[in-house]
């Protein structure tokens, strides 16, 4: 067996594991049941990856997320090891053929969501593998109480069943107590190695700022820190406001969010990792698996909607040790924002049904039919043709998501059917005329044979890899070949694809759900209370109150937060006289508004304020007509 750091330099050219690493690694490979509960950027892949690695066999990782199951494989397969996932949409046969690989071809990881452990196929095969771990990612999944609980979870226990003398190791970042108990009875852990590493990060500040104008602000904190900074943001159209608002004002931004499609995010991704942009404008899509250490800021425009997320998005600041800031502005209504936002829309079990059975219509899945079929699902569509309130809607499809009743993947692409309707020797004297796109059109003709015949259902994406060029050049070409009268395009644009993974049942399906349903609105509800609760309270530690949350107990002041820098201002009488000295020595050189004192004197806004203040009532500044303070005397 390989030692673990010889294969940590092999594979990732590291020469020393992070705190907590080699533990681990040592109780998986000694065959212990293991829990582990590490920050986000604490290093949790390798405490799998490395163990499945030093012993023979392969390691099943169960992971609910389909972005980074496909990214870790990749990475995985980049430094030449053998690994493969069974996503959505792959046929009967090539899920044949790829379990048998996993069997006799010698991979070591195989990735895959809860789902698939119901299919008895898979079940079968997993008895056949020799198989050396199970790895449960996001293991807070399990928990009714964990955050993003998906049912499907509690089939894990199966590869116990399947495989009961294999160890399990269970993964997490953000787990309460309460979660972390659950985690561990769920899986059916015997005598549990439980590591967990404290959440306190002693180089982070954590910041509430009041801001009637957070676009100010926004500028402000990126003006004076000019490092790699993230902002989360609520919605795509934000997103595009904010960066657009930033390039206005000289600070590099780029943007992401879900609608974007895979090489906008691969490109736009790159500037920011790049360091070519400074600011990276996103929705919460933003971040899983980004481990860039040089992030200085995180600043949440809006509320977050829960501790969970909260903890995992701001823990992106500062991984390289030196002082960040995780900032969360606010202004008074932002609580009511929250609460319209997640609390306002949470869906009812009746409307759940009701959003079910038009689905099951909209793509005309017969009764006690429609188990793993995929459709390409345009959502304002949906919603336009049954009426539905959007929001609600995409609720409720997320509930139906998580409680694996469908996969609801949110990937925008083009949905392009083609049918030829010119005859063959009309075909072949145009291309003599238009020889700048005949690569094009005789790839279309070798990869699709009945296009003559009928409308064909074509990959755009595959046709430019054939013919060499982009997705773009291939649709501006159909277009052209529509226009031309050469063929029938059917083009429209698709921003999901829904997966039916249980059989159409209508009402009894959600039946089934409806306990889960209410159980988690309850806790959604416990989950904006707790992010409401954490933003009003300014007498305690912002680092005490989010590591009491998580479960820490007797932890001591940051000393860094906006609370404990407040309270070490109110505790020294003197910074409002050095204050009050520095604003009159900056006005001797003219006017100027209380936003140009704010940027020049590194103190609160808040204390800026008082000063200003007293300096009026003793006469000693006085306003202008342009809302600029000047020396009385002056």
């Amino acid at each position: 067996m390989q030692h673990p750091i010889n294969i940590l330099e092999r594979y990732w050219n590291f020469t020393e594991f992070k705190p907590l690493q080699e533990d681990i690694i040592n109780a998986v490979i000694e065959g212990e049941d293991t829990f582990v509960l590490l920050p986000t950027g604490g290093g949790k892949s390798l405490c799998f990856q490395i163990p499945a690695l030093a012993k023979e066999g392969i390691c099943i990782v169960i992971s609910p997320l389909v972005a980074l199951i496909k990214e870790q494989v990749q990475k995985l397969q980049d430094q030449g090891i053998k690994a493969m996932a069974l996503t959505s949409g792959i046929s009967f046969q090539q899920l044949d053929t790829m379990l048998d690989n996993c069997i006799y071809g010698n991979y070591k990881f195989l990735y895959l969501s809860p789902e698939r452990l119901q299919q008895e196929l898979v079940q079968e095969r997993i008895k056949q593998m020799n198989v050396n771990l199970v790895a449960v990612d996001e293991a807070h999944c399990i928990s009714q109480w964990g955050n993003d609980f998906r049912p499907a979870y509690k089939n894990i226990t199966l590869l116990r069943q399947l495989q009961p003398s294999v160890n399990v190791v269970a993964l997490t970042a953000s787990a309460t107590p309460k979660v972390v108990e659950d985690i561990i009875n769920e899986l059916n852990f015997i005598k549990p190695k439980v590591f967990k590493q404290s959440f306190f990060r002693p180089n982070l500040a954590y910041l509430v700022l009041h801001e009637d104008d957070k676009y100010y602000r926004i500028e402000s904190i990126l003006k004076k820190y000019k490092s790699s900074s993230i902002i989360y943001v609520r919605n795509r159209k934000l997103t595009l406001e904010i960066n657009s608002f930033l390039e206005k004002k000289g600070i590099t931004s780029t943007y992401y969010h879900g609608g974007l499609t895979n090489a906008e995010k691969d490109s736009y991704m790159q500037q920011w990792l790049n360091n070519q942009k400074q600011v990276m404008v996103a929705t919460n899509a933003f971040g899983m698996g980004i481990d860039k250490p040089d992030v200085k800021t995180i600043i949440h425009f809006n509320l977050p909607e829960s501790m969970e997320s909260y903890f995992q998005e701001a823990g992106r600041a500062g991984r390289n040790g030196e002082k960040a800031f995780a900032v969360i502005l606010k202004n008074n209504s932002d609580e009511l924002l929250v609460k319209n936002q997640f609390l306002n829309v949470l869906p009812s079990v009746d409307f759940i049904k009701q959003v079910y059975r038009k689905l099951c219509n909209y793509f005309q899945i017969s009764y006690g039919e429609g188990e793993f079929t995929t459709h390409d699902f345009d959502f304002n569509s949906f919603c336009k043709a049954y009426n539905f309130s959007s929001v609600l809607c995409y609720n409720a499809l997320l509930l139906l998501d998580r409680t694996s009743i469908i996969s609801l993947s949110r990937q925008f692409h083009n949905q392009v059917s083609v049918q030829i309707i010119a005859s063959n020797q009309v075909v072949f004297h145009y291309l003599e005329t238009h020889k700048n796109i005949e690569l094009i059109v005789k790839s279309l003709l070798r990869m699709y044979g009945g296009i003559f015949e009928h409308d064909t259902k074509i990959n755009a994406h595959r046709i430019a890899e054939k013919a060499s060029t982009t997705e773009p050049v291939i649709i501006s070409t159909l277009k052209q070949l529509e226009k031309d009268d050469i063929i029938a395009l059917n083009l429209s644009k698709t921003d999901a694809q829904v997966t039916f993974i249980q059989p159409r049942e209508d009402d009894k399906t959600i039946n089934r759900i409806a306990s889960v349903i209410e159980q988690q609105n309850n806790l959604k509800q416990f989950q904006v209370n707790a992010v409401i609760d954490y933003i009003k309270n300014d007498t305690v530690c912002k680092s005490v109150q989010l590591l009491s949350y998580f479960g820490e107990k007797n932890v001591k002041p940051c000393g860094i937060c906006s609370v404990c820098t407040n309270t070490k201002k109110d505790n020294n009488p003197h910074d409002l006289k050095t204050l009050r000295n520095s604003v009159i020595e900056l006005l001797e050189y003219g006017d100027l508004s209380s936003r140009n004192i704010i940027s020049k004197l590194d103190c609160s806004e808040d204390d800026i304020k008082k000063v200003l203040q007293l300096l009026l009532e003793h006469q000693i500044i006085s306003i202008t007509k342009t809302n600029t303070y000047k020396l009385f005397h002056k």
